[in-house]
Formats: C-alpha cells, sequence, structure tokens
C-alpha cells in the first residue's frame, strides 16, 4: 500500500514541495512498512504559507459570514462522499481500524465543516442601549492569520476542528499536522480547495516542533491552536503569550470513571472500553483511572475482562472485521510497554492483557490492572494507550475526592442510575468535559477542552467563535459632548 501525496505541502492554495527539508517517513503501525515520504517545511515553505494566509485575509474576510459558510458546507457534502477514501488514508496514517476510521474521523471533520457553516452566517454583534439616547454595538472580527497545530491520534478531525470555525468567523489559516501522521490534512486541503475555497485560506505545511516555533513565533500570527500533550503545550503557550496571541490548547489528561454500585453494570463497561481501548487507547480524554465502589468491582472487573477476550479482533487495520489496532509508531509502543512494567513493579495487579503480541506492528494487547493505588505511576501519568486502572471505593465523598486529586482536568464521567447523584457528582468535577453514564461522545454542537493543565479555551459548538473572532465595541453619542473645561 502506498498513499505518497503529490507534494509534501499545500500552500496558496496548491502543492508545493520542497525536497531541502528532513525527510519525514510515514509509516503504516500495522507492519511498519514506509507508505510515504515527505519533506519537512523549511523557511521557504513556512515564508510561503503565512505570507499566503495573510495576503488571503482581507478578501475571505470581506465576505459574507452566508458566502463562507456556503464553501464549508460544500466541502463537507465533498467529504461524506470521500469517506471510504479518506477513512483509509486516516488509517494509513494512523494504524487505526478501517471500522473506526469509517465512522468517527472523516465524518467528525464533515460535522465540524457542516456545523460552522451553518452558522458563520449568524456571527453577528449586539446593539446596547444607553441612558440618555446614546448607544454602542459590537462587532465580531476575525483575528487574522490562525496556526493550527495538530496531533497524531485524529488529524483529519483535529484539521476540521480547527479549521471549520476559523474560516466561518473570516480567519485564514496554516496548519501543521503532526510529523507522525502527516497525511490526512492534504487531503482536507485538497477538498477546501474543490469546494471553493480561495487560495492562501487554509494551508498544510509539515514539520516537527522546529517548524510549529517558526509559525507560532511569527508577528504576522494572530492565533494559535494546539492539540497535544501538557509539556508541548506550555512550551507553546509561552511562545505565544511573548506575543499576546490568542490561543486554544486543548492537552492531555488523566481522567476519572465513577463506577456506582447502582450502574447498570454493562453500559459502565461499554463506556470504560470507550474510554480505554477506542483507537487502541489512544485519545486525551480517556478515562482511565476507574473508580469502581467495592461491592461490585469483582463483578466489574469480570465482565470487563470477558467483553476484552471475547470481542477484541485485532489484525490488519484494513480488515472492516478488526477492531483493535496498534499503537502508532514504535516509539509509543515502548512508551506504554514501560508504563505496563512500571505498574507490575509498584505492584498493581495484571487482570488482563499486558504484552505485545506476535505480530508486525505496533500491537500491544488491552490491558486491564487491578488494586492500583492513587500513587502508582500510572495511576498518575497519562499514558496514552490500551491500560485501564481499576481503583476501588467506598463512599461517594471518597471517589469525588480522588477523582479530582489529579493535575490534569480535561474529562470525567459517572455511572450511576441516581440522577441526582449523577448530575451532583458532575457539578463536583473538576474538568472541562464531563459525562452521566456515557463516556467519550464528542459531537460538535457539544463544548470541548479541559480545566487545570488540561487547557485553554473551548473547541467546537458556539463556544469556538468566540475563540476564533474578538468582538469591536462602538460608542455613539446621540446628544452633547460635555467636559469638565
Amino acid at each position: 500500500m502506498r498513499a505518497q501525496p503529490k507534494a509534501s505541502h499545500f500552500v496558496n492554495g496548491s502543492y508545493f514541495e520542497d525536497d531541502a527539508g528532513d525527510a519525514i517517513d510515514c509509516i503504516y503501525a500495522a507492519d511498519g512498512t514506509v507508505v510515504a515520504r515527505l519533506y519537512e517545511a523549511t523557511d521557504a515553505v513556512t515564508e510561503a504559507a503565512i505570507s499566503a494566509a495573510k495576503a488571503a485575509g482581507p478578501a475571505w474576510a470581506a465576505m459574507t459570514g452566508t458566502e463562507r459558510g456556503r464553501i464549508l458546507r460544500r466541502a463537507s457534502d465533498m467529504m461524506r462522499d470521500l469517506n471510504q477514501s479518506l477513512s483509509e488514508t486516516e488509517t494509513l496514517d494512523t494504524g487505526k481500524p478501517l471500522q473506526e476510521t469509517l465512522v468517527a474521523d472523516a465524518t467528525s471533520g464533515a460535522d465540524a465543516l457542516e456545523y460552522f457553516g451553518g452558522l458563520a452566517g449568524s456571527i453577528t454583534g449586539e446593539h446596547i442601549p444607553l441612558p440618555g439616547g446614546d448607544w454602542a454595538y459590537t462587532i465580531r472580527e476575525p483575528l487574522g492569520v490562525c496556526v493550527g497545530i495538530g496531533a497524531w491520534n485524529y488529524p483529519t478531525q483535529i484539521a476540521c476542528w480547527k479549521a471549520a470555525p476559523a474560516l466561518a468567523c473570516g480567519n485564514t489559516m496554516v496548519f501543521k499536522p503532526s510529523e507522525t501522521t502527516p497525511l490526512s490534512a492534504l487531503r482536507v486541503a485538497e477538498i477546501l480547495k474543490d469546494a471553493g475555497l480561495p487560495d492562501g485560506v487554509f494551508n498544510v505545511v509539515q514539520g516537527r516542533g522546529g517548524v510549529g516555533a517558526a509559525l507560532i513565533g511569527d508577528n504576522r500570527v494572530a492565533k494559535v491552536s494546539l492539540t497535544g500533550s501538557v509539556p508541548t503545550g506550555k512550551k507553546v503557550y509561552a511562545a505565544a503569550a511573548a506575543g499576546m496571541r490568542h490561543v486554544t490548547m486543548e492537552l492531555g489528561g488523566k481522567s476519572p470513571l465513577l463506577v456506582f454500585a447502582d450502574a447498570d453494570l454493562d453500559k459502565a463497561v461499554s463506556g470504560a472500553i470507550l474510554g480505554n481501548f477506542y483507537s487502541s487507547g489512544q485519545v486525551c480524554s480517556n478515562g482511565t483511572r476507574v473508580f469502581v465502589e467495592n461491592n461490585v468491582r469483582d463483578d466489574f472487573v469480570a465482565r470487563l475482562v470477558r467483553r476484552l477476550r471475547d470481542g477484541v479482533i485485532m489484525g490488519d487495520p484494513m480488515d472492516e472485521a478488526v477492531n483493535f489496532g496498534p499503537l502508532v509508531n514504535e516509539a509509543q509502543m515502548g512508551i506504554v510497554l514501560d508504563y505496563i512494567e512500571k505498574g507490575k513493579s509498584e505492584g498493581a495487579v495484571l487482570a488482563y492483557g499486558g504484552r505485545r503480541t506476535d505480530r508486525n506492528g505496533f500491537f500491544v494487547e488491552p490491558t486491564v490492572f487491578t488494586d492500583v493505588r492513587d500513587d502508582m505511576t500510572i495511576a498518575q501519568e497519562e499514558i496514552f494507550g490500551p491500560v485501564l486502572s481499576v481503583l476501588d471505593f467506598a463512599t461517594e465523598e471518597e471517589a469525588l475526592m480522588r477523582a479530582n486529586a489529579t493535575p490534569f482536568g480535561l474529562a470525567a464521567g459517572v455511572f450511576t442510575r441516581d440522577l441526582t447523584r449523577a448530575h451532583r457528582i458532575a457539578a463536583g468535577f473538576e474538568a472541562g468535559t464531563c459525562y452521566i453514564n456515557h463516556y467519550n461522545a464528542a459531537p460538535v454542537e457539544m463544548p470541548f477542552g479541559g480545566s487545570k493543565l488540561s487547557g485553554v479555551g473551548r473547541e467546537n459548538s458556539k463556544a469556538a467563535i468566540n475563540h476564533y473572532s474578538e468582538a469591536k465595541t462602538v460608542y455613539v453619542g446621540m446628544g452633547d459632548v460635555e467636559a469638565p473645561f
């Protein structure tokens, strides 16, 4: 299988190549083969991309929101028509099963383009009446050139989650995918171009951290939106702050999932699977600390292990029967295996999995630890792999206190039939995105983002409009102007 794009970058409406940059190999995680070779953006490429975005800004911003939205909605329709092809590219890019990418990646990107395309025409200010006949009004204006920096777990979705609200508000964008998954954002750029997006409005450049730093530090950039790890987010946030740039930081987590004795345990197990093993555990919002009330702990674990033993189908991600794929690369596999060893060495009980599988590629079994203490490494640090930790609790107060005892605050969930308690727990969670009797759903209509170290700002929903535009206030005096002298 090959997925070689026409060129490494997409700048000013067309593919753009400069092979003077360092090579970036796109490796298929299922077998370790190189499926494409691209080149890191040189200074000339980043300059061309930022210049194109800056030049395209005034005309794009001058269009009505309805006109911009029409292009985004057209791109959404095209993305749905191309879902099979886009999903195959995503699977080559990430190693995620085609069964998953067909329903959760390009489709999510299309949802974002459709939603913000429909919203674009309604982005308006407000009228503010004042005493004495004076009044004021506000105008929502685009920020300018936005830089989007993507993560490798959802490359198509993330490109659209950032581009759709930015473009709907009248901004232009330079998007840098993760160097691990460079292919999918180029397909998004192609579709936007074919849908009628003017040249220079959405550009894609490849590269590692140095390219991202060059983009973030450019004085023409008004906004930076990052999806990534907390350490990377701290660096990017600090660099953006030096230029007083707007930021959205969607970072990592170590999210809690609380299961009470009165919960429907089968549904709770489904939630735990969605919160730990979907995308082979490579989801920032995963509920990897599963707190289970003492008297149902053994039953919960037994049901979970049975579901994993009977339901996991591991193999070639291009086979639609496969529902569990490899980790994205060898380095990530090594990180996950190291955490599994730490869990065992610190006294956690390995209830299921825990090994690299005997096959090509970067496969690690879905792994369940029980008897996990709050101070264990696997309960403290983000693993970003298929490792679930079960922790016992006795009371609601204890569970909530321990759930919040983390510097992260991306997501949290609770399973219980007592809806009064469910809402009480949700109110007490120190997290930006909370779930009751579900986990890890992320519809575009709902704000998504974290608190504490897990991020700043929100993606999706009407809330994203405020993060990709700013209000200009105009005061209108209707009477005499009085002055002290």
